[in-house]
């Protein structure tokens, strides 16, 4: 498959849903189609900065990064721990320090976008304005940190004079930023429920990020089609058959193995002619 270069990764969030992307990069790299710019917004802007930290995705790494990842590491505390942070803060239900530690480790607290191999854009919200910010310079950890800083879940983060929120509520899928970052193909791995949508909620906090990523997956819907009238769009399906909220990281192994083999099979003898959307949000 023959993709105008530079070709920019674009990598939605989806909490645990993640773990998606690692087995899409592996369909991906074994038929040697890799990124020249990345943009990622929340967990996709961390999977992301590993991308453009490596030069490459770095698929093992990936890997052993994700069969570690927990529920209790990412969004620590009891139910009664949520009731309890939720009055004592009354805007969300999960300190964000285990998401900080969980950056911090994996990306280390100093590096910044200029010490990347690839050029990054990452995508937060201005919280006074609604609108979309697109970091690329400075620290890249609290970046990362103010992309996915999901409403009601977890704490905004001030950067650089701003209060930022997740991403995910105005760019889930980055697309426009990064053909604003000089993308001239696109390849989307977006993992907001793109086979199926997860089991019914259970409890507040799923309850909260099942109304956000539905309203993800819309976004994504209108989105697509626009950006594919500029340049190619190679837009991977989802596994289709895991049910799972994306709270849960149990089910790790089943998302990574689903999403490749799913990937594997849209990839193999697809042609791309020009700008157009090669495949679509929501297609299994």
């Amino acid at each position: 498959m023959d993709l105008p270069r530079p070709i920019g990764f674009v990598l939605g969030g989806g909490g645990s849903l993640g773990a998606i992307q690692v087995g899409m990069l592996r369909a991906l790299a074994e038929r040697d189609i890799t990124p020249d710019l990345v943009t990622g917004t929340s967990v996709g802007s961390l999977n992301g900065a590993l991308i453009a930290q490596a030069g490459e995705p770095p698929i093992e790494r990936l890997t052993d990064i994700w069969s570690r990842m927990t529920r209790q590491s990412v969004f620590p505390g009891s139910l009664i721990g949520q009731v309890r942070t939720f009055q004592r803060t009354k805007t969300h239900l999960f300190p964000s320090d285990g998401l900080a530690a969980v950056v911090d480790e994996h990306l280390g607290g100093g590096v910044t976008f200029s010490d990347l191999r690839l050029p990054l854009g990452v995508v937060a919200m201005d919280v006074a304005t609604a609108a979309p910010v697109l970091i690329r310079s400075g620290p890249v950890a609290p970046a990362v940190l103010a992309s996915a800083a999901i409403p009601g879940i977890f704490p905004p983060v001030e950067h650089e004079g701003r209060v930022l929120y997740d991403g995910g509520v105005v760019a889930n899928v980055p697309m426009r930023q990064a053909i604003a970052m000089g993308a001239k193909s696109l390849v989307v791995l977006d993992c907001a429920f793109p086979g199926r949508l997860p089991e019914v909620p259970r409890g507040m906090a799923e309850i909260v990020l099942y109304m956000a990523m539905v309203s993800m997956r819309q976004q994504a819907v209108l989105e697509a089609p626009l950006a594919a009238a500029e340049v190619p769009v190679v837009y991977l399906p989802g596994p289709p058959l895991i049910r799972v909220t994306p709270l849960d990281f149990t089910h790790t192994p089943e998302l990574i193995g689903e999403s490749y083999v799913v990937s594997s099979a849209f990839l193999h003898g697809l042609t791309v002619s020009g700008p157009g959307l090669y495949g679509a949000p929501g297609r299994a």
